[in-house]
């Protein structure tokens, strides 16, 4: 057992062979392959007190046998956890199944309702293989938080009958109607029991002192039921207890007795809550890991489809042997995050010691009041109706939603309810849609035209008549408070723009921030709008032109650029011809036309100093032959600007590399000096990549690789080692090494595969140089400014 260190995992990875993180720390060769980390023993053990009681008290909550509970518990840990895709969720039985399992087990018998729960897992596999786990996330939030409010809310009133020392009825509504008499006549030992369960369930996590830190170790699930078998047993009271049966009585399985039908709903519940709800958890467990501030491993992000399928396989074995539905439970999860686990040797080390407990302990389980497990089962319902997703759904004006959902578990049923959710929330994403309030005022002489909504069709007729409602000369500012925009409605407001501007009077549109939107002006080619994504076209001349060279492109080009850019940038470039140059870091890149770098670094005037040259070679300090103009520009930016950084940009398909690749012996010519030299510009340029070449030759593990795949071929090796390779030229130049002693300037190599529009930068780590891909939300800070120095300072003004 190792402490609590960066290890290697037996995960597989994806189904594509891909890795998705370095493995680190491998064992060498001939020496032990499993090793586990202390943390994940700890984490087992804090995950295992919780499992035990929520486990039997799940059961009981369902009617199946006890044993029940714990076989699902055993086998979600050890199954899930070698077969799942997220690595720290633990799945066991879950108080959200408890409704279905219990109405399942009423109408067919336990027997049936373990060949359901199998058939289920079967469903699982199917749809695993089908890759639609991410499709599982696209249901409304409401919904999933509504229908989990609406069975804890049924498992409260049920086991509120346990906790007072009667029997649950097979409704909710039938509790609700059953518990006026029950409160009139409680059973006080139960309901002395119960109340016990429920203080120390509340007041555990707040005891103060060093002492209560030290007691908080311990559960507060496990204390509570601990501190009322202890009342029942030392107070003699007469509740019923446990009562675990030998396992050689243990029910199994038989063939489906019932309706078709019906057993086919039953399946198609479990499949849907188990999978929704073990889905859902994982997201939240990638969260959790996320957020940790010192993590000591790496944890893989969740495979969703792999969860999918270990779920599955749970649910199979779990039915073929007596046990509960399984699925992933978020309490017991973020009890393994909070306590450290690292690996899923955690969750499969729970499973384990269940099912020790489970053969070892039963003279001790043996003791527990079934009031106790109720009243903990009945805190656990209590906090699924969670105020935290109220505030959300309520923020979200998705409160209909949650509240339909509620409705419809609560009084119909799960699959019925969620179905209600579904049609309550397309109502009022249609009503959303077709809701669009449009208004008008004058203020200041300009008139004001808000629209507030999706500017759909349906909201054409009503938007023509108030903009031709005002007068041809007047100036006009329309505000779009929404985010979408049809056709129709387009060119309804377009038409009217061009036939306002013609008449001599003035549009400005602007978005629901106030900032202007631009629109081009008069007789511009409809391509060259500000909002087209970028393309590599020609604006102003015929589609017929276009992708024929011609002597006027650039021609073209500027005219556009005066004409639709300059008005926009002018006061930016004047602010900078006033104040000069501060650019933030040095970019030094390839002169391939493909890489745009204002494009793919969101940087506009002033934020970068650019060196650009074939191949992207930053020669080694006296190695430029009487061309000093590399060096020049490292110490101009270095030394006069100021950066805070270099970042040295290779790119795919870079000529430079094939040309070093694919060098040709005759290129070259003997000199006086007995060497030989290329005859060549080209030739002589790309000497300054040789270093480059050799160190990709040298092969092994000192390669820079790229996450998530093996570069594609040897040109893509060859880039990513000369970037890696470059990066060492600029230390040796004595600007950069001053300021990298002194600590105020970074060094960051970047790579972009073009084909894919995709920029990755380089980490260097116990695993080696490793380029990884750019997020859309990596870079971003809380004052929005660049981590990295890449993005640009005016990228938010600009868009």
């Amino acid at each position: 057992m190792s402490s609590c260190t960066p290890q290697r995992t037996d995960d597989p990875g994806p189904a594509d062979g891909t890795r998705r993180f370095p493995r680190e720390h491998s064992p060498p060769p001939g020496g032990r392959r499993f090793r586990v980390a202390g943390c994940d023993v700890s984490a087992s053990i804090a995950v295992f007190l919780i499992a035990l009681p929520l486990s039997l008290g799940i059961a009981l909550a369902t009617g199946a046998p006890l044993q029940a509970g714990l076989v699902a518990a055993a086998i979600g840990g050890i199954v899930v956890g070698l077969l799942g895709g997220a690595p720290l969720q633990v799945s066991g039985p879950a108080a959200g199944l408890t409704v279905v399992t219990a109405e399942l087990i009423q109408r067919y018998g336990w027997r049936t309702t373990c060949a359901i729960t199998a058939l289920a897992g079967l469903t699982q596999l199917a749809l695993s293989t089908l890759r639609v786990a991410r499709s599982a996330l696209a249901v409304s939030p409401a919904i999933v938080h509504g229908m989990l409010a609406g069975i804890g809310v049924t498992i409260a009133l049920a086991q509120l009958h346990i906790v007072l020392g009667g029997t649950p009825q097979s409704s909710a509504v039938d509790n609700v109607l059953g518990l006026p008499g029950q409160l009139a006549d409680p059973h006080l030992a139960a309901l002395s029991v119960s109340a016990l369960t429920i203080v120390v369930l509340l007041l555990w996590p707040r005891l103060p002192g060093r002492g209560g830190r030290i007691a908080r170790k311990v559960p507060a699930a496990l204390a509570s039921v601990a501190a009322a078998s202890a009342l029942a047993l030392t107070a003699g009271l007469g509740v019923p207890r446990v009562d675990l049966p030998s396992w050689s009585s243990h029910a199994l399985p038989g063939i489906p007795d019932g309706p078709v039908l019906g057993v086919l709903a039953g399946v198609l519940t479990i499949t849907l809550v188990t999978s929704v709800q073990s889905l859902l958890s994982a997201v939240a467990v990638d969260k959790l890991v996320a957020a940790r501030k010192n993590p000591t491993a790496r944890v893989p992000r969740s495979d969703l489809d792999r969860e999918l399928a270990g779920q599955g396989a749970a649910n199979i074995v779990s039915g073929a042997l007596g046990g509960l539905p399984v699925a992933g439970v978020a309490v017991r999860s973020v009890a393994n995050v909070s306590a450290g686990a690292v690996s899923r040797n955690s969750t499969v080390m729970h499973g384990v010691w269940v099912l020790l407990a489970a053969f070892l302990l039963v003279p001790v389980l043996d003791l527990i009041p079934l009031p106790a497990l109720a009243a903990l089962v009945m805190a656990v319902g209590i906090q699924m109706v969670s105020i935290t997703h109220i505030r959300s759904v309520t923020r979200h004006r998705e409160m209909l939603v949650y509240a339909a959902t509620v409705t419809g578990v609560v009084l119909v049923g799960i699959l019925q309810g969620v179905a209600l959710g579904i049609l309550v929330a397309t109502g009022v994403a249609l009503h959303r849609l077709a809701r669009t309030r449009i208004t008008r005022e004058q203020r200041d002489g300009t008139e004001h035209v808000r629209v507030r909504g999706q500017l759909t069709f349906l909201a054409v007729p009503r938007l023509s008549r108030t903009l031709h409602q005002i007068p041809g000369d007047a100036r006009v500012l329309i505000e779009l408070d929404g985010s979408f925009m049809d056709h129709a409605a387009y060119e309804t407001l377009h038409d009217w723009q061009m036939s306002h501007l013609a008449h001599g009077g003035e549009v400005e549109l602007t978005g629901r921030a106030g900032t202007r939107i631009a629109e081009p002006a008069a007789g511009t080619h409809t391509c060259c709008r500000p909002w087209t994504p970028w393309r590599n076209h020609h604006c102003g001349g015929h589609p017929a032109e276009r992708g024929r060279t011609t002597g006027h492109q650039l021609a073209r080009g500027l005219s556009s650029f005066q004409r639709n850019t300059a008005p926009h940038v002018r006061d930016e470039l004047a602010r900078l011809a006033r104040e000069g140059q501060s650019p933030s870091q040095l970019f030094l890149t390839c002169a391939d036309s493909r890489l745009v770098t204002s494009m793919i670094t969101a940087s506009g005037p002033g934020d970068l100093f650019t060196v650009r040259n074939v191949g992207n070679l930053v020669p080694l300090p006296g190695a430029e032959s009487g061309d000093d103009s590399v060096a020049a520009a490292i110490e101009y930016a270095v030394d006069v600007l100021q950066v805070r950084s270099v970042t040295v940009c290779g790119h795919s398909g870079c000529g430079a590399m094939q040309a070093l690749l694919s060098a040709v012996p005759d290129t070259t010519l003997d000199t006086p000096s007995g060497t030989r030299e290329p005859q060549t510009p080209l030739g002589r340029w790309l000497r300054h990549g040789q270093p480059s070449l050799e160190r990709g030759r040298s092969g092994g593990r000192s390669r820079p690789r790229l996450s998530g795949r093996l570069p594609a071929d040897a040109v893509e090796q060859l880039c990513l080692t000369n970037v890696v390779q470059q990066l060492e030229h600029l230390k040796r130049h004595d600007a950069v090494a001053r300021r990298l002693a002194d600590g105020s300037l970074q060094l960051q190599g970047m790579y972009f595969h073009v084909g894919e529009a995709q920029a990755y930068l380089l980490r260097r780590d116990g695993a080696g140089d490793v380029f990884h891909p750019v997020s859309p939300l990596d870079g971003k800070r809380s004052d929005g400014g660049p981590s990295d120095g890449s993005p640009s300072r005016h990228a938010e003004a600009r868009a």
